[in-house]
């Protein structure tokens, strides 16, 4: 019987850990499938990590670094190249590595820390063959900075997220030529600052309401051919472009690693991808929380430290036996709102409510309402997909509602 086990190492694995023992619990065990800690944040060699929670820039190895010395200075265990295959409902943890072969370990809670994957080509259906010269961009990055390997000279890069607008400047900075970043939406996915500093200052062309409709190429790819899309999404015949490139870039979407947390029965959201989670990041399994990439996608990691804390600290509460007040509060969103964390509320406390809207707002005033009155409004005056909000609700708020719904006036 182990009291709490840690499904991934990276930084909501090991942040997690460090609350959790903060917290008192000592019989903590991370288990992480890669050769060392720190997780994705190892491949990001840039800048701009770190603002919030260390009142420093780093980048994402410091950052990663931060928390494993911590780790190490606390003695927490873990275990490296250890693969979880299986978790179920009452937190038996099956897994495998070289040295201990395949073991079982009751845990008295469980964390689900597994991070995010990248969405491939082949959920985006793009006509062509298959060559070479086709990669995502997380795969692209790790290739850059970490094996020392330029994927290609002449570069497409198909969506604007974070890791597109990054990696358009390190390409560029190696020496390749980006010559588009295209976007399927009318907006772009990534920070604002990043679409400053990845693409304006390198003069980098930022096509919105984009697609690639074909890729050319046999043993390898030799161009694309970019069309203009309409307010459905769909390319307009007469709007292609064709360009000559022998890479494509793909930075489409992340999507949660939720294997294990459907073998544990843990009730997922159709919109995140991640865990239906209350305000202490406890999913639908008693005593199985969630943090991080797992739970939603981040748009920074220092948001994703903070989320482990809760979840670590939770962890901790419940393996010990303390528990708060009990409501039961539904969190409901109107459209405009695209989906919030938590969506329940389970305690009687203040809680702090993450969301993320479903297209870019100007003066735009968020509303929580319940039994039939607006409980708190707030006015921003901008909104977008790419960037997190959160507002704190007060227990008082939501005391006396078994539902509340997050909306825009817009």
């Amino acid at each position: 019987m182990t009291d709490l086990v840690i499904i991934g190492g990276g930084p909501a694995g090991m942040s997690a850990a460090v609350a959790a023992y903060e917290a008192g619990i000592r019989d903590i065990l991370i288990l992480e499938r890669d050769n060392s800690l720190g997780g994705i944040l190892q491949q990001c060699i840039h800048n701009g990590f770190g603002l919030h929670k260390f009142g420093q820039e780093l980048t994402g190895p410091e950052y990663a670094w931060k928390y494993e010395e911590k780790v190490k200075e606390l003695n927490i265990p873990y275990k490296l190249n250890t693969m979880v295959l299986d978790i179920t409902s009452d937190k038996v943890i099956t897994a495998t590595n070289a040295t201990d072969g395949v073991f079982c370990i009751q845990a008295k809670a469980v964390i689900l820390a597994m991070g995010c994957r990248e969405r491939s080509k082949g959920a985006l259906n793009i006509p062509g063959s298959r060559p070479a010269g086709i990669y995502s961009a997380g795969t692209a990055q790790k290739l850059v900075n970490m094996k020392g390997y330029m994927p290609g000279k002449n570069v497409v890069i198909l969506g604007s997220g974070d890791i597109g607008l990054i990696m358009a400047r390190r390409m560029t900075l190696e020496g390749a030529k980006v010559h588009a970043v295209c976007e399927l939406m009318p907006y772009s996915g990534g920070l604002a600052r990043n679409i400053e500093q990845c693409l304006n200052d390198f003069n980098i062309p930022l096509k919105l309401s984009h697609t690639v409709t074909k890729i050319h190429g046999k043993g390898r790819v030799e161009a694309v051919t970019i069309s203009k899309v309409d307010e459905n999404r769909k390319p307009i015949p007469g709007t292609e472009e064709f360009i000559p490139c022998d890479t494509l870039l793909l930075s489409v979407g992340l999507i949660p690693e939720n294997e294990l947390s459907k073998s544990a029965d843990v009730t997922l959201d159709r919109i995140t991808g991640g865990a239906v989670v209350d305000q202490n990041r406890q999913t639908s399994a008693e005593g199985i929380f969630a943090c991080g990439n797992v739970l939603h996608v981040h748009d920074l990691v220092d948001f994703v430290s903070d989320e482990a804390e809760i979840a670590g600290k939770a962890a901790a509460d419940y393996i010990n036996g303390r528990v708060d007040e009990k409501t039961n509060v539904t969190i409901k969103t109107d459209g405009k709102v695209r989906y919030t964390v938590p969506q329940v509320i389970t305690s009687k406390k203040d809680v702090t409510v993450y969301f993320r809207v479903a297209d870019v707002f100007r003066n735009a005033k968020i509303t929580v309402s319940g039994n039939g009155e607006v409980l708190l409004s707030k006015k921003k005056p901008k909104l977008a997909p790419g960037e997190m909000e959160s507002i704190k609700l007060k227990k008082e708020l939501f005391e006396n509602c078994s539902e509340i719904t997050f909306a825009l006036e817009v």
